[in-house]
């Protein structure tokens, strides 16, 4: 239930700290669902318990629709009996090279990114977009970003979240990640809280288009 890096691993809720277990050097990234097999619960339907080392419990469901041309994603995050903080997103990770073609860019056109501190976490301030490479927080992202692999294919990123992570610094992966806040959120002000029993849902659909050359 939290997306991006938790600085230190360690946050304050309702006049509580909260210390998560460290699986990024001193942080604590991507939550708990990416390390864990998700438990199938229909056609197209997984879902899983949001169990220790995250404290306030809930449930995390997903659910996806495929056509000829686009695959869509829900997750779906409802709080159990406490009232506790939330970030959701996906992590979409993409070869640079494929059988053809020429190599991955992305194509995005942000209003702004959030600054890095020296350990590599978000600190809340807005600058300009820099020049790649990235492993940086976008905002103001208007148009669907893409990732275009020239000669091969097309892959738009579709849905509405304000904060997209953009990773370019590996040579042989791009990664687009869409969240509903930024990296280390419990620690700023106003994160997205959920009421006991309330859920946040969030949408992702990738659509393709073949290019030939």
């Amino acid at each position: 239930p939290w997306a991006g890096r938790i600085r230190s691993g360690q946050f304050a809720f309702d006049g509580t700290t909260y210390n998560l277990p460290h699986n990024l050097g001193a942080h604590s990234i991507h939550g708990v669902g990416f390390e864990r097999a998700w438990d199938v619960l229909g056609e197209a339907r997984l879902g899983i318990d949001l169990a220790a080392p995250w404290p306030f419990g809930g449930t995390a469901t997903q659910t996806f629709a495929i056509t000829d041309d686009t695959l869509s994603m829900t997750l779906v995050v409802t709080a159990g009996s406490q009232t506790m903080p939330v970030v959701i997103g996906w992590h979409p990770c993409m070869r640079r090279v494929l059988s053809r073609g020429e190599t991955a860019e992305v194509i995005f056109d942000p209003k702004w990114m959030w600054q890095r501190a020296g350990d590599g976490v978000p600190d809340g301030t807005r600058v300009e977009p820099s020049a790649e490479p990235w492993d940086d927080t976008f905002g103001g992202v208007t148009a669907a970003p893409i990732i275009r692999w020239p000669g091969a294919l097309q892959l738009s990123f579709e849905t509405d979240c304000p904060a997209w992570i953009v990773y370019t610094e590996r040579a042989d992966q791009v990664c687009v990640e869409p969240q509903t806040d930024i990296p280390n959120a419990f620690n700023f002000e106003n994160p997205d809280v959920l009421g006991a029993g309330e859920s946040k849902e969030l949408t992702l659909t990738l659509r393709w288009s073949v290019e030939h050359a």
